[in-house]
């Protein structure tokens, strides 16, 4: 008789968790999925949704592996987000105190990085935290809202050149653009204050939001992702299009997406 797969996730706020859950039980059913959440951040229903879950702080990464060890976890995914300011007031443990203290260059690839390997040291191997989401990734070309016009192209083929720059420098993976000029380039603040001032900037004409991700990206966690919030940012910013990098980005809550991308004429199209 085959052992189960039992997939450990670890669960940050917003609806990757839950969309990645539903995913993996149509893909692999009999999977056991244990989380582990965070206070003030990963949502409470996922405890009904799941076979085992336990709450824990930021920071407590022996706790986390000793809970998935008792399990039987052997994979992993990292998905959702944690508040930055999260980041900065955590209590870490004596896993995370040395992990802090061998990383030169604390961005989400060095750390999350080395979480991964503290977790291989349990044997916990991290997988993609696009498993099983195959159907959330858009292929090239125009995937809903109006279809672009070819200022626009010009455009998202233009801010896909200066983002994979941004990116390559671990400053962010999202620029605002109009008109071969670039508005607003994401840093630490994150997408949405990058939506919004480069709306400002733009005065709400023909403004473009173009997301990739970064050469040689780590699809182990911080992949790109665009939700309903995006969409709803963008409208409000006066941002009429928005430009992924195909194959490449999670579509969250798609239906959801394309009815608002109808509502507020924002096109989406996959370069």
């Amino acid at each position: 008789m085959d052992h189960p797969r039992i997939i450990g996730i670890i669960a940050g706020s917003g609806v990757y968790p839950e969309t990645f859950i539903a995913a993996a039980r149509r893909h692999s059913p009999g999977v056991k999925l244990v989380v582990a959440a965070f206070h003030g951040e990963t949502t409470p229903e996922l405890a009904a949704q799941v076979d085992a879950i336990e709450w824990f702080r930021v920071a407590q990464l022996g706790r986390m592996i000793r809970f998935f060890r008792g399990e039987g976890v052997t994979e992993a995914v990292m998905m959702g987000q944690i508040s930055p300011k999260k980041l900065f007031d955590m209590r870490p443990d004596l896993r995370v105190l040395m992990i802090l203290a061998r990383v030169r260059e604390r961005n989400a690839e060095t750390l999350f990085g080395a979480i991964a390997d503290e977790l291989a040291k349990d044997g916990i191997t991290v997988l993609p935290a696009t498993t099983f989401l195959d159907d959330h990734l858009p292929g090239k070309g125009h995937v809903c809202g109006p279809a672009f016009k070819k200022r626009q192209l010009t455009d998202a083929d233009f801010g896909f050149r200066i983002a994979k720059q941004t990116s390559a420098l671990d400053i962010g993976q999202s620029v605002v653009v109009r008109h071969g000029t670039v508005l607003a380039a994401e840093a630490f603040e994150g997408t949405n204050a990058c939506i919004k001032r480069g709306g400002e900037l733009g005065h709400g004409k023909e403004v473009l939001l173009v997301k990739v991700s970064k050469p040689n990206q780590d699809f182990r966690f911080d992949v790109p992702v665009i939700g309903p919030q995006t969409i709803e940012t963008c409208a409000a910013a006066g941002v009429s299009g928005i430009a992924i990098e195909a194959g490449k980005t999670l579509l969250l809550e798609k239906s959801l997406i394309v009815g608002l991308c109808e509502r507020h004429k924002i096109g989406i199209h996959a370069v």
